[in-house]
């Protein structure tokens, strides 16, 4: 029988790229790493990764292997998550983590709920973006997550994960007074290529979304302002420093900001409860429900 701990070690060479990576969140040395994965290795009979002075890379059995790796890895976290299940919620902790928007209205409301009916159940919460919160569910690292994911970038990587909408969360257009038509309600981004832009501070990945968007309507947007306060963001919005995207959460009324609906392209994040699909934690579960009663959309 192939040693799980062994396996793990597979994974985390291809989550790091490296057997230094895979050793330092295993808690060992390279050295014991590497030895872990040769024997894994001798054990298989076939060559599971490529070594070369500076680096490693998986061969396509080490692939394979790792693939399948995902799915035991589930499966032996779920079969001792549902040993101490039967204590119910006497005890325990769920590790919770939501990106910044979501938290106030979201996430604090559904903690302080859970808190009230399970005042034993130990909880702690991170705030996180999606790039970082999705691969810590799937290592154990989070028990759930409050992530989003916008329609013009690409889907993460769920394998072993199972998402629930919680909310369909519209764009909008924070423009400044001298910007504003009376009576208008909705914008179209390219009607607005030649203003100054303010966004997020990515430029690549979940949050790049004033690119992406912009430049789906065929231009590029001069960003000359970027934070990520959605508060000081709003703020140089009022201030007459340019236009800006933020999400309907985000959408704090101010003065000197007028808020426009993006009409064109249709600009909507969808807003996940994000959790291992083989974890039986009532903790987990219950959270997740509290969370699901307060859904929108």
């Amino acid at each position: 029988m192939l040693d799980p701990r062994r396996l793990g070690l597979l994974r985390d060479v291809a989550r790091t790229g490296s057997i230094a990576g895979a050793a330092q969140r295993a808690g060992c040395t390279a050295s014991a790493a590497s030895q872990q994965l040769s024997a894994l290795e001798k054990e298989l009979g076939v060559a599971l990764l490529e070594r070369s002075p500076r680096s490693v890379r998986l061969t396509e059995a080490g692939r394979v292997l790792v693939d399948h790796t995902h799915r035991v890895m589930a499966e032996l976290d779920s079969a001792a998550k549902a040993v101490h299940a039967v204590s119910g919620l006497r005890s325990g902790q769920v590790r919770v983590a939501a990106f910044s928007t979501a938290g106030t209205s979201l996430v604090v409301p559904a903690l302080l709920a859970f808190r009230r009916r399970h005042p034993e159940v130990c909880v702690s919460f991170t705030e996180a973006e999606p790039e970082d919160a999705i691969p810590a569910v799937a290592a154990g690292d989070l028990d759930l997550a409050v992530t989003h994911q916008y329609d013009h970038l690409p889907e993460p990587d769920l394998r072993g994960l199972r998402q629930t909408l919680l909310h369909r969360d519209r764009l909008q257009l924070a423009v400044p007074p001298h910007l504003h038509r009376t009576g208008q309600t909705t914008a179209r981004l390219r009607d607005y290529a030649d203003a100054t832009w303010l966004s997020t501070l990515p430029t690549q990945g979940f949050q790049a979304v004033t690119e992406l968007l912009c430049r789906s309507q065929h231009f590029e947007p001069d960003i000359a302002f970027r934070s990520d306060s959605y508060d000081l963001l709003l703020a140089l919005v009022a201030a007459d420093f340019g236009v800006a995207l933020v999400p309907g959460l985000a959408a704090v009324p101010r003065a000197g900001v007028t808020f426009l609906e993006v009409v064109e392209p249709e600009a909507v994040r969808e807003i996940h409860v994000t959790t291992r699909a083989a974890d039986p934690s009532p903790a987990t579960q219950g959270l997740a429900g509290l969370l699901l009663r307060r859904r929108t959309s």
